[in-house]
């Protein structure tokens, strides 16, 4: 069962000048992207990858994020859609290894070194 998430706004522009490429909207393409390259991953079944209508990031598209319990969740934006979907897979292995959620700038895909939009702490558990 999947207990990693990966979202992906769907409604996110290719770029901040450019609202789609080939009649469709940058975050519909990554997602798609992404997906393909899914369905050869060994980690397919460790992530449920759902496009999401908006992260709000809409200055800084396209926008994605990671999630998973006791983890903390990362978003990230500025990801130009055509290029993006092999380094979001590496990151999302990254943060499968990861005991805490955190993958290191130095560590992570080059195209995802920059464009973190938050790092949000897990829910604390009660004792």
């Amino acid at each position: 069962m999947a207990v990693h998430a990966l979202y992906i706004c769907k409604s996110c522009f290719v770029s901040p000048t450019q609202k789609e490429y080939m009649g469709e909207r940058g975050g519909s393409y990554l997602f798609k992207q992404v997906l393909n390259l899914a369905d050869k991953w060994s980690l397919n079944h460790q992530f449920v990858i759902k496009e999401v209508d908006c992260l709000s990031a809409c200055k800084r598209p396209c926008a994605i994020a990671l999630a998973a319990p006791k983890k903390m969740s990362l978003m990230f934006g500025d990801l130009p859609p055509l290029e993006s979907a092999d380094a979001i897979i590496k990151l999302c292995e990254q943060y499968y290894k990861s005991t805490d959620g955190v993958v290191p700038r130095q560590q992570r895909p080059e195209i995802l070194q920059k464009g973190i939009l938050a790092r949000i702490p897990a829910p604390e558990e009660n004792s």
